[in-house]
């Protein structure tokens, strides 16, 4: 397999395997922090577990679009017409039930927005 950016597609595989991997560096620095008693660990794993949260975040909802534009119906698939369909509205449910309050209402950027409107 081989990615050769010629579509928009190819560029948001390759920023899905990108969040993957900082996602995974995020898990296993927490991981490795979360065992430590050193100040230095607990000043940097909140960061990790911050940045591992969003990471997962973004990348359920970009799996969740995939699954959406990949199986839509209508498009002409190897697979059958219920397959693809279930596939369609499981990305669908993914995209509804990930945690938007993680993503939004925690955000420092969130915050400032809410409060400059009070």
């Amino acid at each position: 397999m081989s990615l050769k950016f010629e579509t928009k597609l190819d560029f948001f595989i390759f920023f899905i395997i990108i969040i993957k991997i900082i996602f995974i560096l995020s898990a296993i620095g927490h991981l490795v922090l979360s065992h430590s008693v050193s100040s230095t660990a607990k000043k940097i794993d909140p960061k990790l577990v911050y940045w591992k949260e969003r990471m997962e975040f973004i990348f359920i909802i970009s799996m969740s679009i995939l699954l959406v534009y990949h199986f839509k119906p209508g498009k002409n698939k190897i697979i059958g017409e219920e397959t693809s369909l279930l596939f369609f509205l499981f990305g669908w449910i993914l995209i509804f039930t990930s945690k938007w309050s993680l993503f939004f209402k925690e955000a420092s950027w969130y915050k400032q927005l809410v409060s400059s409107f009070k």
